[in-house]
């Protein structure tokens, strides 16, 4: 059993024994005519008590359907409607076939004209060959349940650090039996009636094949239709040029823990600190880091909720008065 399994079955042992263990502490205390002692204790188990089943139990159960406008200037034509699916961390605690089934039903809802998949598709970080067929086999079914997606443009695909961990050859092979187009620091030209658009996907910063290359995407892109650009890790968004009209990157689970007041007190990678969640404008360039759907290392997540996201891509508006973007 991986540790944070383990982390979860003392979560269900906590939730089921410690309000039974508090009330006998307390009753001591009370007896004893500890009075004030014995309520201020039995306050703070209650908060403590509560505030644990949420994070560990409860929130990384939910989902999010997120709504997002983007404008962006370098974008043309009619606006797009873009489903956004990260880290669903299959066999990692609270994920398994049936969730991603759920969200993939729950993302048709929503009627997107594109799906893309942001990576992190295998939950823990042992390679294949060290995990037992049966896990083995749940991620890649995991990875397949993507074929029920439904959007008129298709679904593409990134891959990310748990996939190069796991086995990224397989990861792949399994996106491609769900109908799933995979970009490995490549780019494809999306036809669209009156405004054909690109999509370009980074390889992983962990990939045993290449570092994402961002330029080298960019050269692929052979016409002045916008661009779509998918990479797991904010991180390579500093190379993006300003023709990029979106990009869209996971990994940063939102901190997975975002506390009042102390904010999110770990960070995914150097630039998860800078860019860690929500809608950024860099000068004109927009970025957009989703939380995602599963959990990593602690099977927990407190006020950053497991997300869908819909992203509506658009050109900025036009102020009536002068003819330009306002």
């Amino acid at each position: 059993m991986t540790g944070s399994g383990m982390v979860l079955i003392l979560a269900w042992t906590g939730a089921i024994l410690g309000p039974i263990v508090c009330i006998l502490l307390i009753r001591r205390l009370l007896r004893d005519r500890r009075i004030f002692l014995g309520w201020t204790l039995a306050g703070l188990a209650a908060v403590g008590w509560s505030l644990g089943v949420w994070a560990f139990l409860v929130e990384p159960a939910t989902l999010t359907v997120r709504h997002v406008t983007v404008e962006s200037a370098a974008w043309s034509g009619p606006p797009l409607r873009i489903g956004v699916i990260s880290d669903t961390h299959v066999a990692a605690p609270h994920t398994d076939v049936e969730r991603v089934r759920r969200l993939v039903a729950r993302m048709n809802s929503e009627h997107p004209d594109v799906v893309v998949l942001l990576g992190d598709y295998a939950g823990g970080h042992e390679p294949a060959t060290r995990r037992a067929r049966p896990e083995q086999s749940e991620i890649l079914q995991g990875v397949e349940a993507f074929a029920g997606l439904r959007s008129p443009f298709g679904t593409y695909g990134v891959l990310g650090n748990h996939d190069s961990w796991f086995d990224d050859a397989a990861i792949a092979a399994a996106l491609r039996r769900a109908d799933v187009t995979v970009l490995d620091n490549t780019a494809r030209s999306v036809a669209r009636p009156g405004s054909g658009f690109w999509i370009g996907g980074l390889a992983d910063m962990h990939s045993p094949r290449e570092p994402p290359l961002v330029a080298a995407t960019m050269e692929q892109v052979t016409d002045a239709s916008p661009v779509i650009l998918l990479t797991h890790w904010p991180d390579p968004f500093v190379e993006v040029p300003g023709r990029v009209a979106l990009t869209l990157a996971g990994h940063t689970h939102c901190g997975q823990v975002n506390l009042p007041v102390l904010g999110r007190l770990v960070h995914a990678s150097r630039m998860s600190e800078r860019w860690p969640c929500g809608l950024y404008d860099e000068g004109g360039r927009r970025l957009f880091v989703t939380g995602g759907v599963g959990v990593s290392i602690l099977p927990v997540r407190f006020r950053a909720p497991p997300e869908i996201v819909v992203v509506t891509l658009r050109a900025p508006a036009l102020d009536p008065r002068v003819g330009r973007p306002r």
